[in-house]
């Protein structure tokens, strides 16, 4: 699985995480950020809370097919 974390969110306190998996629609999602004891974004427990605790998490939804999957097309009425 590839893993982008995009730019912090001072506001929200998030980083936004698209999540890829060969041949299947990238997941996105916000995921709150490690701030370090003085409340300042600490990108490397960032990454490492991405990685070791969500990941995870969301792999299994790629296995299950949960997430991930191309959207169908609405069905056509014949007329």
């Amino acid at each position: 699985m590839k893993i982008s974390i995009g730019t912090f969110n001072a506001t929200n306190r998030s980083v936004p995480v698209t999540f890829t998996v060969d041949g299947k629609e990238p997941f996105k999602r916000d995921v709150n950020a490690a701030l370090d004891d003085k409340g300042s974004y600490d990108r490397v427990a960032t990454k490492v809370r991405v990685e070791k605790e969500v990941a995870p998490g969301v792999q299994v939804k790629f296995d299950l097919d949960l997430i991930g999957m191309t959207p169908e097309a609405p069905p056509s009425i014949a007329g």
